[in-house]
């Protein structure tokens, strides 16, 4: 289910990310790069989980503070006033993109505004950089990073098991964290600022799920899974004398040490054979409850078992809820009822089929009851219900026969917890979503414990491809794992995915420019074609057919007027038909894996791309001809689109550090490409609604521009470019896709690789409304009164300063200011608003923190711009439809 998640970050890897800082501007050097001053509201286009959530982490002293960890798409605090999650690494940037990947996350019971995260996505080289421990004072909302010498595996095999971050409950200034790839354990005494190995541990493990792999990923030593505190063995202000630490090692997976972490033993007596993925203590009845398995998760497990250890007598017991010939699957979610310590729960994690299973005693493992039985086979008797109402996809829209059912009671379960304030409360992670209950005690009475999805906030999608028609859905993704959604409302969850058929990725999609009801997408599936068509916008869907040879969706384009279509398939060459892809041919002169995108205006011309070359086809996708174009990004991270509306006006972004990288355009069809200086890095290239008063769409790129790395707009043609987030809004790796809202001003549409569908809106003059997406809001109207005045002149420049004045008598909300220069200056930089310029014609719009200007009050801006032979002064502005008094 999550492996198309690595694929991603190998792209995020081939895409030219490197490890470092951003150099800092030299002197005297000005960016055409103005930071946007919070103009931006940044929103999820819902679609509420969509992946892997490993760990689920309650705090044991302050009542309703939880956290989720997952895989690639950060962290997340429960905010139980409205039963959502709030994201919490949001501000992880382009060069640190693996921190997304947590690996693991410890609440302090002590002083519960603290928390900590490990975070590292890759041990191998896909991830940059090495992993660090995150420190928060304030629950998160803002954090401090320590480096650490060795990479950590959020999304490596093993990652289900844990915690392997744990803060001693009686000294809080004491931290161990488990580490992967043979580097042991390591601890902290000053509250996660500093770290070093704990040298005298004895084991660092050696299980690998897969020793031949040359890659290093599912070779990697799973290293050191949990450490898990026994509280009765302190008193608080010091340390806590007996801790267990598990290890991935079959024949060594425990290890105690009663001083305090000073020596260390293995556990006497323990099973063997096995891996312990997590290790939970019940200090109260002195027991230490392990859930084992044959492998380390969290797709495979064929065997396993439960144990309890006695801790004051060293008695082990197996209190497998079945025996270990008739489970087909490992344990490994594993959790305590903190108010009723006898009662224990665990999951079958690695049950893909029918289902997976839980299991609850009320007697400390004597007895189990499971979440679901056989009646006669294959009828099935549930102590729950599951309402997925609020997430309707989670069904995938199949049709199973018994004892499959729709939807599934969750797979890939590796974590499981009970609320330690609520009995009722218990939270568990699948592979798609996170589900809780909070009645969860009616499984002991006989009812039915309720199941619902507790996900809302919590989005964690990879994206692919994104599309914004100039009609119909406002949003059309492609997603891995779960294939992708058509949007009719960025605030409400889809009621499914793409399906018919159901891709596990999509790889790619494409609609018809100027038919927008036409669209494809091609994608990834074991079995089945790779290619899909809809002629209603997305909202139904019917399989083409494949290629001869094509064994995955690589990219695909439709003609602009939707009559023919060209795809680039893996596994086999660039291939067109005319129609719905009942039949295909090859299409010459263009090589196997290029990247191909349509024309937006003639519906016979197309474009690829492939190692440094461009290549264009007039003929519907018959035949390719090279372009002569040069200077192209060697490589093949490159991303490009056609501007609507304009035939042959084409934009592409790519490259990497050691060569070209950055943005061209071409206006002749490709045939030629002018590199933008001003734009340093650039991954992806979008459009959307032009301007209030420009002619050109805006452009929207992931790049770095000015020496900063983010999200950038420009409103006229390149030639400026405003950052539109901030550094609180990175979102790890952007480079995926990238689009604006052809119907609403400023909305872009931006993907990550973990974290969904990103929207954000301006709220400049024109901006959106935040939410569904309404037209731009009208221009203020009443009496103005503009002051120009040039501050400063030399010989091929000035600066000049204007101020609005509103002499009206109603207060302005937004403004947007015009005026015509009368001798072809020409703008070079402007502050304390944005702007367009076009030809002669200025607009010069508010900025988020400047719109409301009150009656009587008045707003200043400024800017630096080039003249030549003389340089008058404008002689009449325009405030919407109010020609303003010129003072």
């Amino acid at each position: 289910m999550r492996r198309t998640r690595i694929l991603t970050a190998v792209l995020a890897l081939a895409a030219g990310l490197l490890a470092g800082t951003p150099p800092a501007l030299a002197a005297g050097h000005t960016a055409a790069a103005a930071l946007a001053a919070d103009t931006y509201t940044w929103k999820n286009a819902r679609i509420d989980g969509g992946g892997f959530v490993p760990g689920i982490v309650f705090n044991r002293t302050e009542k309703n503070l939880a956290y989720a960890r997952t895989d690639i798409g950060g962290a997340y605090r429960w905010q139980q006033s409205t039963k959502t999650w709030t994201p919490l690494l949001d501000s992880v940037g382009w060069n640190e993109w693996g921190h997304t990947g947590v690996v693991s996350l410890a609440s302090d019971s002590v002083d519960p505004d603290k928390v900590y995260a490990a975070v590292g996505t890759y041990t191998n080289s896909w991830d940059p950089t090495n992993g660090a421990v995150l420190r928060s004072a304030d629950r998160g909302a803002s954090w401090q990073k320590s480096d650490l010498p060795f990479k950590l595996g959020g999304n490596m095999p093993g990652r289900g098991m844990g915690e392997r971050l744990a803060i001693d409950p009686n000294k809080d200034s004491v931290l161990y964290l488990g580490a992967p790839s043979g580097k042991g354990l390591w601890r902290s005494t000053d509250s996660g600022v500093t770290w070093s190995q704990v040298t005298n541990f004895p084991d660092v493990g050696n299980y690998q799920q897969d020793p031949s792999d040359t890659t290093g990923y599912a070779s990697d030593n799973q290293g050191i899974v949990w450490v898990t505190f026994d509280e009765s063995t302190g008193t608080s202000g010091s340390a806590t004398k007996t801790i267990y630490v598990g290890v991935a090692d079959k024949d060594n997976a425990v290890y105690r040490s009663t001083d305090a972490g000073a020596t260390w033993t293995r556990l006497a007596g323990q099973p063997t054979g096995y891996l312990a993925h997590k290790g939970v203590l019940d200090a109260n009845n002195g027991y230490l409850y392990l859930a084992y398995s044959d492998k380390g998760g969290p797709y495979d497990g064929g065997k396993g078992q439960v144990w309890r250890y006695a801790t004051a007598s060293g008695t082990w017991t197996n209190i497998s809820p079945v025996a270990e010939a008739d489970t087909s699957y490992g344990f490994s979610g594993l959790t305590v009822d903190r108010r009723h310590p006898g009662t224990v729960m665990t999951t079958a994690y690695s049950s893909w089929w029918p289902d997976t299973q839980i299991f609850r005693s009320t007697d400390s493992g004597a007895t189990w009851t499971k979440a679901w039985d056989y009646t006669s086979y294959p009828d099935r008797a549930d102590r729950y219900t599951i309402d997925v109402s609020s997430s309707p996809w989670l069904t995938f829209g199949a049709h199973p026969s018994p004892p499959e059912q729709t939807p599934k009671l969750g797979w890939m379960t590796e974590s499981l917890e009970i609320d330690p304030f609520d009995s009722n409360r218990m939270m568990y992670g699948t592979g798609a979503t996170l589900y809780g209950t909070e009645n969860l005690t009616q499984w002991d009475s006989g009812g039915k414990f309720t199941v619902t999805p507790m996900v809302q906030g919590l989005e964690e999608t990879a994206v692919n491809d994104l599309a914004s028609p100039p009609s119909g859905a406002p949003l059309l993704s492609a997603l891995g794992d779960i294939g992708g959604f058509r949007h009719t409302d960025l605030t409400k969850v889809p009621s499914m995915m793409f399906t018919s058929p159901t891709f596990t990725t999509t790889t790619s999609l494409d609609f018809a420019e100027t038919n927008p009801n036409t669209v494809v997408r091609v994608g990834d599936l074991d079995s089945g074609p790779h290619i899909a068509f809809s002629t209603d916008n997305g909202a139904n869907w019917f399989a083409g057919t494949d290629p001869s040879g094509v064994s995955g969706g690589g990219t695909v384009a439709a003609a602009s007027d939707g009559s023919r279509f060209v795809w680039s398939p893996a596994g086999a060459g660039v291939q067109y038909t005319t129609g719905f892809g009942s039949s295909w041919q090859a299409s010459s002169g263009i090589p196997t894996g290029a990247v191909v995108e349509s024309d937006r205006v003639d519906p016979k011309t197309f474009y690829g791309f492939k190692s440094g070359r461009f290549y264009v086809s007039s003929d519907g996708g018959a035949t390719f001809t090279a372009s002569s174009a040069s200077g192209l990004p060697s490589g093949d991270s490159v991303r490009f689109k056609a501007l609507p509306g304009t035939k042959g006006d084409v934009w592409l972004a790519g490259g990497a550090a050691d060569g070209a990288y950055g943005l061209w355009h071409s206006t002749d069809g490709g045939a030629s490409f002018t590199k933008l200086p001003n734009v340093e890095q650039a991954d992806t290239i979008g459009f959307g609604k032009a301007a209030p008063g420009a002619a050109y769409q805006t452009l929207y790129t992931s790049a770095k521009i000015g020496g900063v790395r983010g999200i950038f707009r420009s409103t006229d043609q390149g030639a400026t470019w405003t950052r539109i987030n901030d550094d609180a809004h990175q979102w790890g790796w952007t480079g995926g896709a990238i689009t604006g809202d052809p119907r609403v001003y400023g909305r872009v549409y931006i993907s990550t690789n973990g974290r969904g569908v990103v929207y954000g809106d301006t709220s400049d003059t024109g901006g959106g409304d935040g939410g569904g997406g309404t037209d731009p809001s009208p221009t203020p109207t009443g009496a103005c009164t503009v002051t120009y005045r040039i501050t400063n002149q030399w010989a091929d420049g000035f600066q000049a300063d204007v101020r609005l004045d509103n002499t009206g008598s109603t207060a302005w909300t937004g403004w947007s200011l015009g005026w015509s220069f009368a001798n072809g200056q020409k703008i070079g930089q402007l502050w304390n608003a944005d702007f367009t310029q076009s030809g002669a014609a200025v607009t010069a719009k508010n900025v988020g923190w400047n719109g409301n200007v009150a009656a009587g009050s008045s707003v200043s801006f400024g800017f630096t711009g080039t003249w030549s032979g003389s340089n008058a002064k404008p002689t009449s502005f325009q405030l919407g439809d109010r020609t303003c008094t010129v003072a």
